[in-house]
């Protein structure tokens, strides 16, 4: 392979956790040309921004881009534009990456470490599709200002915007589509169409687009119903497809089904097929230089990279195969310790996970 990977560590965990997936990635892929860049507050540290031009322009060159985590609680003082997390933000919306993949998948040597009884989660394979680059994210106007109306009128009041374009809805729509018919032919759209105009025009378009695609089952969901289901009967999902709030939260639900956010890994994808990919849990900085992160997701997201924007789903393969085979061994790093196995640190992690390769 001559594709060339921008490798973005970040903060907190981020460094320890991308070295075992770069370390994975060599393995299997020697000739890829990795490029590594600052970003979020490490970059802020040295260059006065989270996201300097040198670090974009080399995720804009790149096939794919390979991120660890940002944030640090230490830079919550700053301006909101040179926090670490406007970062993330801003190479989703220089890169149009408006597709995030969450799967959530529950190994079977795991289904003790999941917040749910086995009997409940055991079997979990779902796929959570989030809009990534619309909703009240990015929607204007915002910012905080005094009301001037209202029975607050006097008082200081912060105000988002929440909108979606029919085109922005249409395009996340056929993914969900397409994926659904990769898997189960199930797809469900949750919004909350009876309170937010938002999401009766996404209702609307969902529907529409789903007379292309026959063969799928749709269903629609309220998010608070979606957020209970999901922990009361989590397997009657496939796929799921939403918005970036609602997304943002049931995502992070769904990875605790999984038995630790430290093994859902990610991907977030343009219309080219280049992609960011990274783990779903944050920076951690509790936790940074001790050498307990689970790196698992991460390297899980690296086999996604391989799949989705390197064409290459036989490598991709291998890597799954090797994370299950060192859950079998017992193999855990702290998060998803429990008595009988055995626990192991970041890079020992990293180590079996090279051996199972091999």
């Amino acid at each position: 392979m001559t594709k060339k990977i921008a490798v973005l560590p970040g903060d907190g965990i981020g460094s320890e956790i991308i070295e075992q997936a770069v370390r994975v990635l060599r393995a299997v892929a020697p000739s890829l040309e990795i490029n590594q860049a600052p970003v979020g507050g490490t970059a802020y540290d040295l260059h006065g921004h989270p996201l300097p031009p040198a670090t974009l322009k080399l995720a804009q060159e790149s096939n794919a881009i390979l991120f660890g985590a940002v944030g640090d609680w230490k830079y919550d003082k700053l301006p909101r534009e040179h926090r670490p997390e406007q970062a993330i933000l801003g190479l989703r919306k220089a890169l149009g990456l408006f597709a995030n993949l969450r799967p959530a998948i529950l190994y079977p040597e795991l289904a003790n470490a999941s917040s749910l009884k086995p009997e409940i989660v055991s079997g979990l394979d779902i796929l959570i599709l989030r809009e990534l680059t619309g909703d009240i994210y990015f929607g204007t106007p915002r910012g905080i200002r005094t009301a001037t109306d209202g029975p607050y009128a006097g008082s200081r009041e912060g105000f988002d915007t929440m909108r979606y374009a029919e085109p922005e809805i249409r395009r996340i729509a056929h993914i969900g589509f397409q994926a659904a018919q990769k898997r189960k032919g199930k797809l469900c759209s949750v919004d909350k169409a009876n309170v937010l105009e938002t999401s009766q025009l996404w209702r609307d378009v969902v529907i529409e687009v789903a007379k292309d695609y026959p063969d799928v089952a749709l269903t629609h969901m309220y998010v608070d119903n979606a957020a209970m289901q999901l922990v009361r009967s989590p397997r009657e999902f496939d796929v799921i497809v939403t918005g970036n709030l609602f997304g943002d939260i049931l995502s992070d639900e769904a990875a605790m089904l999984t038995g630790s956010i430290g093994m859902l890994p990610s991907a977030s994808l343009n219309a080219s097929g280049q992609g960011l990919y990274e783990p779903s849990h944050g920076s951690a900085p509790d936790i940074a230089g001790q050498g307990i992160a689970n790196p698992l997701a991460t390297i899980l997201s690296a086999a996604m990279m391989l799949r989705y924007s390197l064409d290459s789903a036989a490598l991709a393969d291998r890597i799954e195969q090797a994370v299950q085979k060192v859950l079998q061994q017992g193999l855990r790093t702290a998060d998803i310790y429990e008595p009988g196995t055995t626990k192991v640190g970041t890079a020992a992690m990293g180590d079996a996970v090279l051996k199972a390769l091999a």
